[in-house]
């Protein structure tokens, strides 16, 4: 039996009723047909008097904002929905086109499945039979595969938002029903869309659509969760994004778009119900660059929900040819809901101005070059010294142990944090060892200056911040030859800016504990005798590792994990781990020496 998923419903029978009812709530210029799941322009009956064509679209709940959200001045005059993932009645699409029929006609834009042909299809018969003028235009714009099945075809993808829109925008400007039906045909031959998965959608009641292995992504699945192409393994955002492209464009599929330099494009990111904006924001990144490194000229660009798969964890892209017709369509207004409030319709180029890409040369230093000039500055002398080849060992030796232990940090920040402790900590080593070149012939003070530059810019956050300024602020207390007395004084000195400005104190379970527990102990052993060896190191270590252990005991009150719920946040402290785990690496590298 399927295993039911977590979902906010009052019950999986009327959950698509009062989704509706959420829309007319929600928009005051659309109401709800009595008695139908459909959804008509607050004033439809003021628009049949303008002998205007009518557009009605619709389809499967679970699509939202598809297609209720696109009801409005400019766009829709009507939507049906269906029950989730499952065509509208015949009776339903019926009832609609009476609900807008007018003189001038009705057009259908219906997407290319099964289902929603023969229902919208019969719902047509019956109207032509009664004397109204209807036209349907399917959407087949589906890039990914073409069924063997020659009842079913290309499926029916976001692209179908785009004819709406250009429907919309026609029918609002008053030309006839025979012309907007050219239009939008020859719209839909010049776009294509293919989309991508990382995991399945959950149907109320019903659970999963599909399983996927963790390490794999379907590519060219349907808006139900269909099987696509095939399954490919995860990979980088750039190599996804080629992927895909190459796909849409290969001409050994009869369901491919054709694109070549110099043709002007939109885009569309149609996020399918669960991924991240960074995530989306990211691709469309990925995909202008993709597509302009091949001499594309990218005009439009929409990214967000439009047309979902539940909560899907996938997106699709739309690419659409662009004509001088279509632009202006693009870019009429339109009152409709969910087009009007997605605020992602980018304007690339305007008045022939092609599209810049919104970066500003920085007249700061670069790290490189702040690490260039702390370097030339540096002394004879201290660049003649070796104890700087030797610190640059013990940072290696950190760097390389953080990196081992990233997801143990991560899998520890899950519970308190937001589980990006140990990617964090990475960051910042490898930012470090990239640098290493240049650290090599740095006095130590020299040194420790630049790394705190580097996690400051590498690593960011709260963790880049506090690493910065107990660098910046150890720093001041070192010597060009530091002995054992200074680094005690350093890591002192650190701790106390910690404190200053993070706001924590030792005690609050945060890094500042394992750091504490080693100046402790270090500062008792310097009581005792006045030379400090590597034994006392390993002391310190030690006390460190058991306080980071501690913290797992200890209210958190500083950081992310003070807002958690007590009982929850029971693992060792993410941060007080990574401090004993790049103080244990100090001393091995010391301890090699």
């Amino acid at each position: 039996m399927a295993r039911h998923h977590k979902q906010f419903l009052n019950s999986v029978g009327t959950c698509v009723d009062e989704m509706l009812e959420g829309v007319v709530a929600l928009n005051p210029c659309v109401k709800k047909l009595k008695g139908h799941r459909v959804i008509l322009r607050g004033d439809i009956e003021e628009y049949r008097q303008t002998s205007r064509v009518a557009v009605l679209s619709g389809g499967g709940s679970g699509h939202e904002p598809f297609a209720a959200g696109y009801v409005g001045q400019g766009m829709l005059t009507g939507a049906i929905a269906g029950s989730v993932f499952t065509s509208p009645p015949a009776s339903d699409i019926f009832t609609a086109i009476k609900a807008v029929a007018n003189p001038a006609g009705v057009l259908l834009i219906v997407a290319n499945y099964t289902g929603d042909r023969i229902n919208f299809g019969i719902a047509a018969e019956k109207a032509r039979s009664r004397g109204i003028h209807v036209e349907t235009v399917t959407v087949a714009e589906d890039c990914a595969l073409t069924s063997v099945d020659k009842t079913a075809g290309r499926r029916g993808l976001c692209g179908i938002i785009l004819v709406q829109k250009i429907a919309g925008a026609l029918a609002e400007e008053g030309h006839c029903l025979e012309e907007i039906v050219e239009v939008t045909t020859k719209a839909v031959k010049h776009m294509g869309t293919i989309g991508i998965s990382l995991s399945p959608c959950h149907v109320p009641g019903s659970g999963a659509t599909f399983q996927i292995p963790d390490d794999e992504m379907e590519l060219g699945l349907g808006v139900h969760g269909e099987p696509g192409v095939k399954r490919i393994k995860v990979c980088e955002a750039d190599s996804i994004t080629a992927i895909m492209i190459d796909h849409m464009t290969s001409s050994s599929t009869n369901s491919h778009i054709d694109i070549k330099s110099g043709d002007n494009v939109m885009i569309v990111l149609n996020n399918l119900g669960g991924t991240s904006s960074l995530e989306l924001c990211l691709m469309s990144r990925s995909i202008i660059n993709y597509l302009e490194s091949k001499g594309v000229v990218v005009e439009r660009v929409m990214v967000g929900h439009f047309m979902t798969s539940l909560d899907m964890a996938g997106f699709s892209l739309t690419i659409m040819h662009l004509d001088e017709q279509r632009i202006a369509c693009i870019d009429s207004a339109t009152n409709a809901m969910s087009w009007h409030c997605q605020d992602s319709l980018v304007r690339y180029k305007n008045h022939g101005k092609p599209r810049g890409h919104g970066f500003v040369e920085c007249q700061a230093d670069s790290q490189e070059q702040i690490v260039t000039k702390r370097n030339e500055e540096t002394s004879q002398d201290n660049v003649k010294q070796g104890s700087s080849t030797r610190l640059l060992k013990v940072v290696v030796s950190i760097c390389e142990s953080l990196i081992a232990s990233e997801d143990r940090l991560n899998e520890l920040d899950r519970s308190g944090g937001d589980g990006d402790c140990g990617s964090t900590m990475r960051r910042g080593a490898e930012a470090i060892l990239s640098s290493r070149d240049s650290l090599v012939a740095m006095g130590t003070v020299e040194m420790i200056g630049a790394l705190a530059g580097i996690v400051g810019e590498s690593m960011g956050g709260s963790s880049g911040g506090l690493y910065t300024l107990f660098l910046t602020a150890a720093a001041r207390r070192l010597q060009s030859h530091p002995e054992a007395t200074h680094w005690v004084d350093a890591l002192d000195a650190g701790i106390q800016a910690v404190c200053r400005y993070g706001g924590a104190e030792p005690g609050d379970r945060t890094m500042l504990d394992p750091m504490h527990a080693a100046l402790a102990t270090l500062k008792t052993d310097q009581s005792k005798q006045e030379v400090l060896d590597i034994s006392h190191f390993r002391q310190a270590v030690e006390a460190a590792e058991d306080k980071a252990v501690e913290t797992g005991l200890m209210q958190a009150r500083a950081g992310r994990a003070s807002y958690v719920n007590r009982d929850l946040v029971k693992e060792v402290d993410p941060g007080a781990q990574a401090v004993a785990i790049w103080l244990r690496a100090a001393c091995r590298a010391y301890d090699v020496e």
